[in-house]
């Protein structure tokens, strides 16, 4: 199975692991936990997130392989039985794109989020866009390749160039997502799009959607999530 070879080995399905990824926060604040799975592109924006706001922070990993996400202790954080979900300092909250839009309003500085209406619903709209046709597009198409899921592989991949053909038009008008600066739309959009070649979905076409990957991967504290060698990235 492509998830266990892709995935070092843990002793225990929920480890708990103390990651110094901030700066004069570390003095300041407890650590957030972050459940994390780390081929989970949801999981992913979170770490992202957590970077790029130099927040301190401590890695619990929940093995999705072996169920741990299932089991009653994760249940009881998230009745859903999904990653990520964080805990800060007793602030317990699931959901990637409702993790972003925490952090961004608590520790942003008034950047990630606009407060505007228009900006605001600039945002919302890619937040939208995360959850549907980025989840039905580019990230299904992943869990074909990655995850062995059952779905129809060209229906997938056409529904993501239909996406990717829309991402690439609305970037030829702005650098980012909502505008003129990165803001967790970009965020929430970034990672399954950035990965679509697992998933067999070329970006080959798309040069603004290339050029826009390029500058969030040149944002200061920018993570990657682990590239697994599958798809179009069997010859990258």
């Amino acid at each position: 199975m492509i998830l266990e070879l892709s995935v070092q080995a843990q002793d225990d399905s929920i480890d708990a692991v103390p990651v110094m990824a901030s700066t004069s926060a570390e003095s300041t604040m407890k650590p957030i936990k972050h459940y994390h799975f780390p081929l989970s592109g949801h999981s992913h924006r979170v770490e992202l997130m957590l970077s790029l706001l130099e927040l301190p922070v401590e890695v619990v990993f929940v093995d999705l392989a072996k169920g741990a996400h299932k089991k009653p202790e994760f249940l009881a954080i998230n009745a859903f039985g999904q990653v990520p979900v964080i805990d800060d300092d007793g602030v317990v909250l699931a959901d990637s794109n409702a993790i972003l839009v925490y952090l961004a309003h608590k520790y942003g500085q008034g950047r990630w989020l606009p407060t505007d209406p228009i900006g605001a619903a600039r945002v919302q709209r890619w937040l939208s866009a995360a959850a549907g046709p980025i989840h039905a597009g580019p990230a299904t198409a992943r869990l074909i390749t990655v995850f062995g899921a059952a779905y129809n592989a060209e229906d997938v991949i056409a529904r993501s160039h239909a996406l990717l053909k829309v991402v690439d038009q609305e970037l030829s008008h702005s650098p980012y997502l909502a505008g003129d600066t990165p803001t967790v739309a970009d965020i929430a959009g970034y990672t399954y799009i950035a990965h679509a070649p697992e998933g067999n979905v070329s970006l080959e076409d798309y040069a603004n959607v290339r050029a826009w990957l390029a500058r969030i991967e040149a944002l200061p504290g920018f993570v990657g999530m682990p590239r697994t060698v599958i798809g179009l990235q069997k010859t990258a």
